[in-house]
């Protein structure tokens, strides 16, 4: 396998499993079978692909499991072939670096929760709907929108969740695109609940939709996260010069082009791979100026000294930025 970052894991393929034609499971322990870093519901872990990619992936196991990290990979078509070189180059007993897991989706606790998912924006949702009952909650409810039955991830295992009577308060609906047209998820947001939180994961158009739909809500109810990544150019977004703390040098970078581009042009070295600003491998630190953080990345308390130039661009006309 290809090597990691500092500060990364070794973890052993344990297992692997076909979910859905599509979607394949990984499970990741200690080679020693040794105790993991935790990963609070809703966390991802970023590691290196057989191709060499930085690619990170949400945590579905529960937390609880604290002796594996369980992801659910989906083979994009097309792609950048990170999620190809996982499903087509990863067996049992292969060994991958993986940097100990993070949050940036944190479940908060809540009288009630509904769970939006897109496809494989399940994989966060699974994980946070078994905290939930972890916890002892009884009140929570799953939207999830898939093409058809057989590309749903864990279908019979949801179901069998809602079915038991133990968990009798937690309601599952599979909505298939194929047969049952697009779904409509105004029954469930029409009305607010400073009781209820919401979390969806999904694709950007669904999440946009989402957005639409609970502009009447409290913000801090509406929790959303998009592992598509982000576009890393947006209409009219100004030019500006990235200063190379380093040695001084002043790079222009114009509205076209982004930082990370324009550093590269100009002999800058900064280590790149999903340039969607979801790995992090490209961080760098933010020591003059202001900058639109565009990306999936940074916790809030990073801003004011971090930026990922493969998708933030500066609000001031230069930025000052260095190695991390």
């Amino acid at each position: 396998m290809i090597d990691g970052l500092p500060g990364d894991l070794r973890l052993v393929v344990a297992g692997v499993r076909a979910l859905t034609p599509a979607v394949r499971e990984l499970d990741l322990r200690d080679p020693a079978g040794g105790e993991l870093p935790p990963h609070p519901a809703g966390s991802h872990v970023t590691l290196t692909t057989p191709g060499g990619q930085r690619r990170s992936y949400s945590v579905t196991n529960p937390p609880a499991e604290r002796h594996r990290y369980v992801l659910a990979v989906q083979r994009a078509e097309p792609g950048r072939g990170g999620s190809a070189s996982l499903a087509d180059a990863v067996h049992p007993g292969n060994v991958l670096s993986v940097a100990p897991p993070r949050s940036t989706f944190e479940l908060v606790d809540a009288e009630r929760y509904l769970f939006v998912a897109g496809g494989i924006g399940i994989t966060p949702l699974r994980a946070m709907l078994h905290e939930v009952l972890a916890r002892g909650h009884r009140d929570a409810t799953l939207v999830y929108l898939t093409r058809a039955p057989e590309a749903t991830a864990y279908r019979e295992e949801l179901l069998a969740l809602a079915a038991d009577a133990e968990t009798a308060h937690v309601a599952v609906v599979l909505h298939h695109s194929a047969t049952a047209g697009r779904a409509d998820l105004w029954p469930w947001l029409e009305h607010p609940d400073d009781g209820l939180h919401l979390y969806a994961c999904a694709s950007s158009g669904l999440l946009d939709e989402v957005r639409a739909l609970t502009m009447h809500w409290r913000p801090s109810r509406v929790h959303v996260e998009d592992f598509a990544g982000v576009a890393p150019l947006r209409a009219g977004g100004p030019a500006f010069t990235a200063v190379w703390a380093p040695t001084g040098r002043r790079v222009a970078v114009p509205a076209a082009t982004t930082m990370l581009d324009a550093l590269a042009s100009a002999g800058v070295d900064v280590p790149r791979s999903c340039e969607s600003g979801t790995c992090g491998t490209c961080r760098l630190s933010l020591l003059a100026g202001t900058v639109e953080h565009r990306d999936l990345v940074l916790r809030p308390a990073e801003r004011d000294t971090s930026v990922l130039p493969c998708v933030s661009r500066a609000t001031s006309p230069e930025v000052t930025v260095g190695p991390t």
